[in-house]
């Protein structure tokens, strides 16, 4: 005999669930921050802040022109901000990140640019909320007198 049970929730459960992954297709622009629970994928440009508790991807096409905060990130595309990155950040050899690196693992691959001071370690995390000016008097070296 055949199976009479027909699975019928198959849609309607899956509409129920936010994607895994937030996507901004390549020739899209987006004016404003950008924040999601699960990973974010740029292909597009945005023009604000991007922060995510997953992964943020920006591919060879993506342009962030603002800060990029999350747990990891894969960077292939043009950033212009910070990238502040909890766990490991990739940089693919077509990535240009124009501001201020703060992560705990940092893998760059040969061609990749970077155009800002970096932060690693256990000490990133403290070290982000600092301005620039805090840092540098922090890591000034003292004369003794």
């Amino acid at each position: 005999m055949l199976n009479s049970k027909k699975n019928t929730n198959n849609v309607s459960n899956q509409s129920n669930h936010s994607p895994a992954v937030n996507i901004l297709s390549e020739g899209s622009k987006l004016k404003g921050d950008l924040n999601s629970q699960t990973d974010i994928r740029i292909a597009g440009t945005v023009e604000g802040e991007a922060s995510s508790k997953g992964k943020i991807i920006v591919t060879g096409n993506g342009k962030v022109v603002g800060d990029i905060t999350s747990s990891e990130a894969d960077v292939a595309g043009r950033v212009e901000g910070k990238l502040k990155v909890s766990s490991k950040l990739t940089l693919r050899e077509s990535a240009i990140i124009d501001g201020d690196i703060y992560t705990k693992t940092l893998v760059v691959e040969e061609g990749a640019q970077i155009n800002g001071s970096c932060r690693m370690g256990s000490d990133a995390k403290s070290l982000s909320g600092k301005s620039d000016v805090d840092y540098a008097n922090d890591t000034k070296v003292k004369s003794s007198s």
